[in-house]
């Protein structure tokens, strides 16, 4: 997919060329360009590891770049850390507010800034100058109330603040919105909208797509770490939008027939249900059934509530409504220990940060999860520990076929089979499965998929989560569709990626 001609006539105040970046293994941003104009807002999109973090830093001076140039107002700039970007006009407000909630309002506005009168901090006049800052937002804050008395939005709105007090011309906002209810983003939207009219450039980073629609003036797509291209908003319809994103040339369909079929496993058992779980604001409540020898998928954009349904119903999360059953049974899964004691496993998207302990061997990470359930009290004994190792390496092809390996030696592949394995040696009877083959080459991706139709294919209940939407729709007897923390719609295998896209973006009917 190519960008139309952006027509664009207005100076960029910040203009990214040819922007690249390597970290070991991998090519973080490959030539990527990014143009902000003053009096817009630009609206960055991509799913997860398409590379927006990674530029935001680089825009920043976090991360220093390896090729390409960044401009500010035609002067070609090389930040070596957030605080030379600050000088130059650019300020960022994370979605984790990086302020401090013990102080004062003024003063976290103010703070490095603070007006002094011989030689100590001017509080009378501080207060005064933040509410002028304030006022200009219009925005009634007490300048002299603690700012952790205040709900995050106005933390936010504070954070904004903060930026325009330092003259920011370029205000960045990552996932501004994630935690706020629908109040609250509208007024966030109206301070975004009277900076951007005051000449502010602004760029939006949000998984949130009728945000992203109801606020921005342009956007930028990336993908693996490149630029995909940029449109105005108004021209890219949703599907296209989705399309750019996963990297699916698809058609807007005009109409979605309904596409429920008869499933075989209709009349086994449910092996988990969940009634009305929700958890507030994430994941509206929802109904979800899930049988024995069935695989049941989550189709959705990063933010749809994928995993956030998933870390409920594995007892990570505690979900704000709904009830759960156990083959029929009502059960309490108030911790993944819990879960895991009426056989569900949890395979986790963030294979290095929940998944593999990289320092130990992968004897060690396989039987990691069966000697917790049995408890360390119990320790599991040698010939027992050395069957399960070589038999699942056996089974999963893990490579190299050398147990006392540090797991963190293992290809990306091999460590996500190390976490499958791990959890087959429980014996689960559901296993839930978040992108379990994102990042891992092709024949391991296979091996993975035929994997999970063996487990299906011999009873085992499977929910599987992916953003690639082919892998979803091949895989998958069933296919649950979740948009903005809400299901939308429920479809059969013979669903298209197409009419998955199109539900995804919301302009189909279930």
């Amino acid at each position: 997919m190519t960008a139309p001609p952006s027509g664009q006539t207005t100076a960029p105040v910040v203009h990214l060329r040819d922007v690249t970046i390597d970290f070991p293994g991998v090519k973080a941003l490959d030539n990527v360009e990014l143009r902000l104009v003053p009096g817009e807002i630009h609206a960055l999109m991509g799913e997860n590891g398409a590379g927006k973090s990674t530029l935001i830093k680089a825009l920043t001076g976090v991360y220093d770049i390896d090729a390409g140039s960044i401009t500010v107002d035609g002067v070609e700039q090389r930040f070596t850390g957030p605080r030379q970007a600050q000088e130059a006009g650019i300020s960022t407000v994370y979605q984790e507010v990086n302020l401090c909630p013990n102080l004062t309002v003024a003063e976290n506005i103010l703070l490095g800034r603070e007006p002094r009168r011989f030689g100590r901090i001017d509080f009378r006049a501080m207060n005064r100058r933040a509410a002028e800052l304030l006022g200009e937002l219009d925005l009634t804050i007490d300048p002299a109330s603690t700012l952790g008395s205040h709900p995050i939005a106005l933390q936010q709105l504070v954070a904004i603040a903060r930026a325009t007090a330092v003259s920011a011309r370029v205000l960045i906002l990552d996932e501004p919105t994630s935690s706020l209810d629908a109040d609250e983003v509208a007024e966030l939207f109206r301070v975004m909208r009277r900076l951007r009219d005051a000449g502010t450039a602004i760029l939006f980073v949000s998984h949130f797509l009728d945000q992203v629609y109801a606020i921005s003036d342009r956007m930028t797509v990336l993908r693996n770490g490149r630029r995909v291209g940029e449109y105005p908003t108004a021209e890219l319809d949703r599907v296209a939008l989705i399309a750019a994103m996963l990297g699916h040339e698809v058609e807007v369909l005009d109409e979605i027939a309904d596409t429920v079929a008869a499933s075989s496993t209709a009349q086994a058992q449910i092996v988990l249900g969940a009634h009305d779980i929700g958890r507030a604001p994430a994941v509206t409540p929802m109904d979800v059934d899930i049988h024995r020898g069935e695989v049941v998928g989550l189709a959705g954009l990063l933010g749809s509530g994928r995993t956030e349904l998933a870390r409920l119903l594995f007892g990570a999360d505690r979900p704000t409504s709904g009830q759960l059953t156990v083959d029929g049974e009502p059960a309490a899964l108030r911790s993944p220990r819990a879960a895991i004691a009426h056989g569900i496993a949890f395979s986790s998207e963030d294979r290095k940060g929940e998944g593999i302990i990289g320092d130990l061997t992968i004897r060690d990470n396989l039987v990691l999860a069966l000697q917790a359930r049995r408890g360390f009290a119990r320790p599991l004994a040698r010939r027992v520990t050395d069957e399960l190792v070589d038999r699942y390496m056996e089974a999963l092809d893990i490579r190299p076929r050398d147990p006392w390996l540090p797991v963190k030696n293992l290809s990306g592949g091999n460590q996500q089979k190390v976490l499958l394995a791990r959890w087959l040696i429980t014996e689960p009877r559901l296993f839930i499965l978040d992108e379990p083959t994102r990042g891992i080459d092709v024949g391991a991706k296979a091996q993975i998929q035929k994997l999970v139709a063996g487990l299906a294919a011999d009873g085992m209940g499977v929910l599987f989560i992916s953003a690639e939407l082919d892998e979803v729709a091949r895989i998958s007897d069933r296919i649950l569709v979740l948009r903005d923390g809400r299901q939308v719609a429920e479809v059969g295998s013979d669903c298209s990626v197409a009419d998955l896209t199109t539900l995804i973006a919301g302009e189909g009917a279930a």
